[in-house]
């Protein structure tokens, strides 16, 4: 176990997770999904883009007006019509970004290395006189000379900014160089150091917890996953994953992770699929005879994770893989009579049903079942 202060969570549901495709948040779904973050506890929402108009800037004055605890942070470029934009909604932390690869500096924006360091110099300046607290975004971090990316922290540091968050913009690191970056990046700054992981190969939230091993303060997350192309990582996976390996805390509720993701997934229209870690319907159902038998008996020997601690159950359910006593015990539950002979019958007809539908039995369809066992007739001797 890692014994840390609190891991601060950034969630930006509302900026990144907006930006899925296709994904587009009405004021009032804002307003609740602002709602539903800070009552959960996340001390930190990013809460939209000023600079691209009028309605966005609409929303996220709604949202500050709300009085919410979070700390609200504005994404901006480093540009001083995005700074005038983020004034404007009355917000007092923004978070620049600015590519600091060699391949999007070069073809994004037409310039070098020494050009960056002296723009990220003059506009974190800048954003301080304005009375900002600053923030940093190194975009495409995952693809910047490592020792460049020291030289860009620790010009951060020096001009003011408060902290340094490492994109992995295109999702192409794997754990272990994420470690690295970030103890290396620990080593030469104090600012706070934040991580945001894109999910492009499946290791959004790996990629998170091993730059908290590597001395991040913070992590950027997304409720259920959403944002560009493959996602973000996930709230609820980062939440519970850092409780669960590390002991480490973040202050947000448990018990709330569930109704959050429904509320984002209705909101954006992505349904959290049923095997979805934490919050899928599915994760603490069972229908495997061996697994069913071993949590009757006692539940640790096929339970990691409690699902009280989410507000939930297990759930055991009868299926092709379903063993005598997952009958006995369905049956027991119903208030059906029944012994060893007529189970087996029963499961049986279980099986032939999850062949036949692909669809686990209804309560109903236990009862005829159960009705057709018991009124078989018994076999000659």
């Amino acid at each position: 176990m890692l014994t840390r202060a609190p891991i601060v969570i950034n969630d930006t549901t509302l900026r990144d997770g907006e930006q899925t495709a296709g994904v587009a948040f009405r004021q009032s779904e804002k307003l609740a999904i602002a709602r539903a973050l800070d009552a959960a506890g996340v001390p930190e929402i990013e809460v939209g883009i000023p600079v691209m108009g009028e309605d966005e800037q609409a929303g996220i004055r709604a949202v500050a007006a709300l009085g919410l605890k979070a700390r609200l942070i504005a994404w901006c470029r480093m540009r001083e019509d995005d700074l005038a934009a983020a004034a404007n909604c009355g917000l007092s932390i923004v978070n620049l970004s600015i590519p600091v690869s060699d391949l999007q500096l070069s073809a994004k924006l037409g310039h070098d290395r020494a050009w960056a360091l002296e723009h990220i110099d003059r506009s974190v300046r800048r954003a301080c006189a304005m009375g900002f607290e600053v923030l940093i975004g190194g975009e495409d971090s995952s693809r910047a000379d490592p020792g460049f990316l020291l030289q860009v922290v620790q010009t951060c540091e020096a001009a003011g900014a408060r902290r340094f968050r490492f994109a992995d913009t295109m999702g192409i690191m794997d754990p272990f160089g994420v470690y690295e970056r970030f103890a290396a990046m620990r080593a030469a700054t104090e600012i706070e150091l934040e991580i945001h992981a894109h999910d492009d190969l499946g290791l959004a939230t790996a990629n998170s917890l091993a730059a908290v091993r590597g001395g991040a303060t913070h992590v950027s997350t997304t409720v259920n996953g959403l944002g560009e192309r493959a996602g973000n990582a996930p709230l609820e996976e980062v939440v519970v994953a850092l409780d669960h390996l590390y002991g480490l805390t973040t202050g947000i509720d448990k018990l709330a992770l569930g109704s959050v993701s429904k509320l984002v997934a209705e909101a954006s229209g992505r349904p959290v699929p049923v095997n979805k870690s934490i919050v899928g319907d599915a994760v603490f159902t069972h229908e495997s005879g061996i697994h069913v038998n071993g949590l009757l008996r006692d539940r640790r020997t096929y339970q990691a994770l409690d699902p009280h601690e989410l507000g939930r159950d297990h759930r055991l359910v009868l299926g092709k893989h379903s063993g005598l006593t997952s009958v006995l015990h369905a049956c027991h539950e119903a208030g059906l009579e029944i012994d060893t002979p007529g189970a087996r019958r029963v499961l049986a007809q279980v099986r032939s049903h999850a062949d036949r539908t692909k669809t686990i039995p209804t309560l109903d369809d236990l009862k005829r079942f159960h009705h057709d066992a018991v009124s078989a007739p018994v076999a000659p001797i």
